[in-house]
């Protein structure tokens, strides 16, 4: 099944069509390379419909241990439109997402690297374009409650900590452990799938209950050609958050109303509707015991230090762990934790740093069957500098301790650069 690429097309044209309704403009000119297209930008606006354009660019180089030494360049581009249904047809709390990627450029943990996995969130198995979200959301009563449907990949709204957007490694998106599991992974980058979810948050957004109930297979492990869908079994995924709210005095000033601040406790649950073969066990005939693949996790982010004056800078950590099923996967447990600071060079306050670690742990059966490492340990410093709104420049620093968890191979160290613009 594939989606149509004009589908994007028939969203400008409806959004011409919508009765303008006034609103607060960002600002275009400021914020984005190529401004407001004339005036069609604020016009789109208005209208709810509002585009966006980012291209991300990185150079990474292998300058010693891992496969071998060596560079490559990585690139992802992605074209995103949000619908505001009550503004184009007064559908009220209603929201429409569709996100198109294209993704190009060398496999540079693959051939060069050869970590556990990757080292750029960027990789994918083969360079194509496809459609990553399409989906629909409503809320109810004063978005207590809410209800999502469509292509969706899960690493927008699970196993999320803010606070590790800025690192480079994939596993600080969608955990490793959880990310190996599935015939061809859990609906996350690069693959959105069919699913429905659910979410209901507490008065006061102290509490949320995340559900979702997802196709079983994204994408298709045979082709990686294009949007394809293949209904296959499925994966249910639940998580439990506290996100208690600041309480300010009334005269507190609009600065601190606007602090930078991050506290988020959450666990998750997660299994999927198919078996997997046991890496080791077989039955009385010989074939291998079919086991469940599911999981756990838990994670915590906190801010630590707000600069006095400055509310949007200081310090925050955080702390991630997670299980899978310890007899059919690699490693049957993953666990990070970090540090980031906003603004950390004095007349540098948009610059983000960040430093944080990463184990992740090999299963007995595997070690065993493979004679393999008992874990791989990743490390990354990064720095992330914004040298205009709509740019910004990130040098990275990776330290990859047993790679793949593969005895014999070096440990490697890789330097990267990435650039992002928003247009």
């Amino acid at each position: 099944m594939q989606y149509h690429h004009h589908i994007i097309l028939g969203v400008f044209f409806l959004g011409f069509l919508c009765p303008a309704i006034a609103d607060d403009m960002p600002n275009w000119n400021e914020q984005t390379l190529t401004g407001d297209w004339g005036g069609a930008r604020n016009q789109l606006y208005r209208q709810g419909v509002d585009i966006g354009i980012t291209h991300i660019s990185d150079l990474l180089s292998d300058v010693a241990g891992g496969i071998k030494r060596g560079s490559a360049w990585e690139g992802h581009t992605e074209a995103r439109i949000t619908m505001d249904m009550d503004k184009m047809l007064g559908m009220d709390a209603t929201t429409i997402y569709i996100q198109y990627n294209s993704d190009l450029g060398a496999k540079f943990n693959r051939d060069y690297a050869g970590g556990f996995f990757r080292v750029d969130n960027n990789e994918v198995t083969e360079n194509t374009g496809q459609f990553f979200d399409a989906w629909i959301q409503k809320n109810f009563f004063h978005n207590i409650l809410s209800l999502k449907a469509g292509l969706y990949p899960i690493d927008s709204e699970f196993y999320v900590t803010d606070t590790t957007h800025i690192f480079m490694q994939p596993t600080y998106g969608m955990s490793n452990e959880f990310a190996q599991a599935g015939k061809n992974g859990p609906p996350i980058f690069p693959y959105g799938t069919p699913a429905v979810r659910v979410k209901l948050t507490s008065p006061g957004n102290s509490f949320y209950v995340l559900g979702a109930l997802t196709n079983g297979m994204p994408g298709n492990p045979n082709s990686h050609d294009g949007t394809q869908i293949i209904i296959d079994g499925s994966l249910k995924v639940m998580e439990f958050g506290y996100t208690p709210q600041p309480v300010e005095p009334e005269e507190v000033n609009k600065a601190q109303e606007q602090a930078e601040r991050f506290n988020k406790t959450a666990v998750g649950f997660w299994r999927f509707s198919s078996r997997f073969d046991d890496l080791v066990d077989v039955d009385a005939a010989g074939n291998p015991v079919r086991r469940r693949s599911q999981g756990a996790y838990f994670l915590s982010e906190h801010s630590l230090y707000l600069e006095p004056g400055h509310p949007g800078q200081g310090l925050a950590g955080f702390f991630r762990i997670g299980f899978a099923s310890a007899d059919i996967n690699r490693a049957d447990w993953t666990s990070s934790a970090g540090l980031r600071y906003h603004g950390l060079i004095p007349g540098r306050d948009d610059d983000i740093a960040g430093l944080a670690v990463t184990i992740n742990h090999t299963s007995d059966k595997f070690r065993v069957k493979n004679n393999a490492e008992s874990r791989e340990t990743d490390f990354e410093l990064t720095y992330s500098a914004q040298i205009k709104p709509w740019l910004e420049l990130q040098p990275d620093l990776q330290f990859i301790i047993h790679p793949n968890m593969k005895p014999g191979v070096n440990n490697a160290w890789v330097m990267g650069l990435r650039t992002e613009v928003t247009f």
